[in-house]
Parts: C-alpha cells; structure tokens; sequence
C-alpha cells in the first residue's frame, strides 16, 4: 500500500482512535483525584466518566449524516479540533460545573472522530482488506486502554490528574497535521441531501431522557424520564422511515446481520464496560492502593485486547465474523461469572485470570463483530454503518456506567467513596456483575441469530 492513501488512512484512524480513547480510559485512574479536589459525592464522582459517553451517544447519529454530507476527513479533523480544545479546557477547570462542561465538549468532538475514522477506513480500504484494516483501527482503541492506567497512574501520581490532559495535547496536534498533509481527498456520500434537524432533535432529546434517567432509575423523575425517552425513540423511527433526507437510514435493520451484530454490540459494551471501573474500584478503596499500582494491574486485559484485534479482524475476512464473535463473548461471560464472587479476600491470581479472560474474549469479539456491521450493508451506507456501531458502543458504554451509578447510589446513598465503606463498594460490584453476566448471554445469542441469516455480506466496493 503507497503511504500517502491506504496507508496513511489506517495509520491517521489508529492514532484519532488511540488518543481518544487513552484519554476516556486513563481517567477512571484519576477520578478519585478528581473527586477529592471539586468534593464530589460518589454519584457526581461516577458522571466524571458517564457525562462524556453519554454526549457521544446522543451526538452519534448526527455525525453520521454530516460526515457523509461534508466528507469524513473533514469532520475527523473537526472532531480531533473539538476534543483538543476542550482537553484544553479540561486542564483549566476550577470547578466540578467547568470540569463537567468541558467533558460534555470532549464527548461532541468524540461522537465524531469515533463515526469519521472508521467510516473513513471503510470507504478508503478495498473489501478483501478491510477486516484487517479495521482490526487496526480497533488495536489502536484497545492499545489505548493497555497504555493509559500504566501512563496515566505515573501522570496522576506524581504530577497530578491535570497531567493526563496536557499529555494529550501535543498528539492531537499531530493528528490534525497528518491528516493536512497525508490525506489529499475525502469522501463524501450523503452530498445531496439534506441535513435532518427534526430527527436530531427527537433522537438526541430522545436518548438523553433514556440514559439520563436510567442512572436515576429508583426515584419517580428517573422513571418518567426513561419512559419519555423510550416513547420518543420510537417516534424518531418512526419519522426516519418517512423522511426524504433521514439522520439515519432505518431500513439498515431489515438485514438480520447488521441488527444482530449492532445488538451484540449494544450488549457486549453493556456488560463489560463497567469492568474496569469496578476494578479500579477494588484495587484503590477495597485493597488500598495507589494510581499507579491500580494502573499497572489494568494493563493486563486492553494489552491482550490490543494483540487479539488486528488478528481477529483478519481472520474474519475468512472465517464467519459472527461465529468468531459468539465464542469472543462466551469466553467474556466467564470472566464476569468470576467477578460476580469478587471480595477483599479473592485472591489475585483470580483476578488476573479474570482479567486475561476478558482480554481473549473481548479482543476475539470486537473486530470481527465490527467487520460484521460494516460489511453488511451497502458501501454508500458507511457513514450510517459506522455511526450505528459508535451509537451502539457508546449507548452501552454509557448504561454499563449508569448501572453501575444506579447499584451504588441504592446501596450507598450519597455517601463517598472511601476505603472505609469496602464492604458496601464490594456489595454493590458484585449486584454489577451479576446483571452484566446475564446481558453478556444475550449478546452470544445475538450473535448466534446473525449467523443463520441468510442476508449476505458486503464484498463489493
């Protein structure tokens, strides 16, 4: 491949893909800093994280549809923009209001980089290619996470939490000029049509009363808020299969494929997310340890995820992507059983084969399930294929880390996280893994059912 196309396609989505997640991953180390200096409870302490996710879900779906109007390249280099800016800002906050606004800005730039990059890889990488392609662009996701606990424990321990988004900075730079200068052309396929405001409208209002009011799910406000939120999604597909220029193409999901991979998606993110937030949990307030020690222990399953992706994507440009995807998660389910008994006394052997468990499973499940999505519809659909599995990743992520907020504000009240309340941390950690176990059994079915579909694969440019 000549450097200045595919190459540098792949090359610019690994590196939007790693710093973005580096930072989204690195800062579960240095929440509990972060808590301590603005004074936040546990449940404003667990939104340092969920706010983020859930802006990037409600913004998602729009950046399909621009990015396909206006060009992928261009909207990855807004995107990066956007994020660098508010990392920025980031480092500036005085306040738990001006640290929580910047990372509503940081989930708008990356509800975009994360559609731009990959519907960018798609479009650029031939079909034969584009597990493999696509099995690199995830790596970088998963290398991110293997790096930042180790990188953003040494920051937060010996500089302090602000390091981690200064470190970011000069890297972001570097994105945006390679993407200048490395990357001439862009792609566009939604040029002629009309940017749909009203559907926007509806999903993101729609989307933001769901998740909002799943963390709050106990209380009558968080109730109210999910069935006004579930009522208006059903509407906003509704209006999609009507409108001329739709924020999305509704008619993807009659390909069994595509729905089944994005439900195994969905599903997969929502068991397992909470994971490494429950983790670091454990490590720092049940068995006492700094950021840096917690962080060196995390490497463990995002490194085997980092090894496991690019492979896994390139074997399912040969073997069924949704077989390799149903054992990825069968092998995941395993580790939450393991979890669901996690208490100060388990022993940390346990653990780390818990940890490495979830690696296999995870890395083995990813890729193929994202080459499965992508592959499954036209290639004029990408941008919309692209922003549907961002959606379903970043919809899941954020309920993983809702759920987790919902279990420990119902076992904790508004109590903060201390060591002195281990046994309530524990408590609440293993009620987590027991619902994720059930949910991670879903998403094996879900991919199971794709695998009978007698839809077919995408294999054309």
């Amino acid at each position: 491949m000549k450097f200045d196309s595919e190459s540098s396609v792949v090359l610019v989505s690994f590196l939007t893909s790693f710093f973005a997640v580096f930072l989204s991953a690195g800062i579960v180390i240095g929440v509990p800093s972060i808590a301590t200096e603005f004074g936040m409870n546990n449940v404003v302490q667990n939104w340092i994280i969920t706010i983020a996710l859930l802006v990037v879900a409600v913004f998602t779906l729009p950046a399909g549809q621009i990015s396909g109007k206006f060009g992928v390249k261009k909207s990855l280099a807004a995107g990066v923009l956007v994020f660098l800016l508010a990392s920025i800002g980031a480092c500036l906050s005085f306040s738990t209001e001006t640290f929580l606004f910047f990372r509503v800005i940081q989930g708008i730039g990356g509800a975009f980089s994360n559609v731009a990059a990959m519907a960018m890889v798609v479009q650029a990488i031939e079909p034969q290619k584009r597990g493999q392609a696509l099995g690199f662009t995830v790596t970088g996701v998963y290398l991110a996470g293997s790096l930042s606990p180790v990188i953003c424990g040494f920051l937060v321990y010996n500089f302090g939490w602000r390091s981690m988004f200064y470190f970011v900075i000069p890297f972001f730079v570097l994105c945006i000029i390679l993407m200048l200068y490395k990357i001439p052309g862009d792609w566009k396929t939604y040029e002629n049509d009309r940017i749909d405001s009203i559907g926007y409208l509806i999903y993101g209002v729609g989307i933001l009363l769901f998740i909002y009011g799943f963390t709050c799910l106990m209380n009558t406000v968080g109730m109210l808020c999910v069935a006004a939120g579930f009522m208006l999604l059903i509407v906003f597909a509704y209006y999609e299969t009507r409108a001329r220029s739709p924020a999305f193409n509704m008619r993807l999901f009659k390909n069994t494929k595509f729905t089944s991979s994005n439900v195994a998606a969905l599903c997969s993110y929502l068991a397992v997310a909470a994971i490494t937030t429950i983790l670091n949990y454990h490590f720092q307030y049940v068995r006492g340890w700094n950021a840096q020690m917690s962080g060196l222990i995390l490497i463990i399953t995002p490194i085997i995820m980092a090894v496991m992706a690019p492979n896994s994507g390139k074997l399912s440009d040969r073997i069924h992507p949704q077989k390799l995807a149903a054992i990825g998660m069968s092998i995941a389910t395993v580790t939450l059983v393991i979890l669901i008994f996690l208490d100060a006394n388990t022993p940390l052997y346990l653990i780390v084969i818990a940890m490495i468990l979830q690696g296999i499973g995870m890395g083995l499940f990813t890729s193929p399930n994202t080459n499965a999505i992508m592959s499954s519809v036209p290639p004029n659909e990408t941008p919309n294929a692209s922003a549907a599995q961002s959606a379903m990743r970043t919809i899941g992520q954020t309920m993983s880390l809702g759920l987790l907020t919902l279990v420990f504000a119902w076992i904790m009240g508004s109590l903060e996280l201390s060591s002195k309340y281990a046994n309530m941390i524990v408590q609440s950690s293993q009620i987590v893994c027991i619902v994720c176990t059930a949910i991670c059994i879903i998403a094996i079915f879900a991919s199971l059912v794709g695998i009978k579909s007698k839809d077919e694969f995408n294999t054309n440019d």
